[in-house]
């Protein structure tokens, strides 16, 4: 009978342990859901306080190491020192491969560094894993840009709008394209 007791108490601490953790992350994906839906809905005076919500979300790794990994990334990136930011957002890519804001930092390393395909394979990653990240978008269509991709440009730019409608530079890009694409028509 003791036996069947402990094992008892096992199976209900581990259901315990699965459903406390479980509740915070399903806790955030409503949270961000909610975040979207606002900024699908916001105003040009409120898109911006709203994308900051949702950007503060999508840097929460759960983890105060690999949100230390990416404060040092993003501070060696706002320091001019993309190669020491690659170190750091490799070093959170090797612990939370699951966390798609090692891989958008660290393509934006790349990016900064020259280095185009290893940036477009981290941004690959970083939409793999959070589909709705309109920055990695955004850097994803200015490499389309670059290349000489306007029309891939203009629809990663489209669906950007299509989350976040009220982005000023999103909208004045799609303008600018446009104009230019129609230019290219004549």
């Amino acid at each position: 009978m003791g036996m069947q007791t402990h094992r008892f108490k096992c199976i209900v601490t581990a259901l315990c342990l699965a459903v406390g953790f479980s509740i915070p992350a399903y806790a955030q994906q409503a949270s961000l859901d909610d975040l979207y839906q606002e900024l699908a809905e916001a105003d040009e005076n409120t898109y911006a306080r709203i994308e900051g919500q949702i950007i503060a979300q999508w840097e929460r790794s759960g983890s105060a190491a690999m949100d230390l990994l990416l404060r040092r990334g993003k501070d060696a990136l706002d320091e001019g020192q993309p190669d020491v930011a690659v170190d750091h957002f490799t070093a959170l890519v090797d612990h939370a491969p699951d966390f798609a804001e090692g891989y958008y930092g660290r393509a934006s390393s790349y990016y900064l560094m020259g280095m185009t395909g290893p940036a477009l394979d981290d941004i690959r990653q970083a939409l793999a894993l959070n589909p709705r990240h309109f920055e990695a978008m955004r850097g994803l269509a200015i490499i389309m840009e670059e290349l000489q991709r306007p029309e891939d440009a203009l629809e990663l730019y489209e669906m950007i709008l299509a989350i976040n409608p009220q982005s000023q530079e999103v909208l004045g890009t799609v303008d600018r394209l446009k104009l230019q694409l129609e230019g290219q028509a004549l």
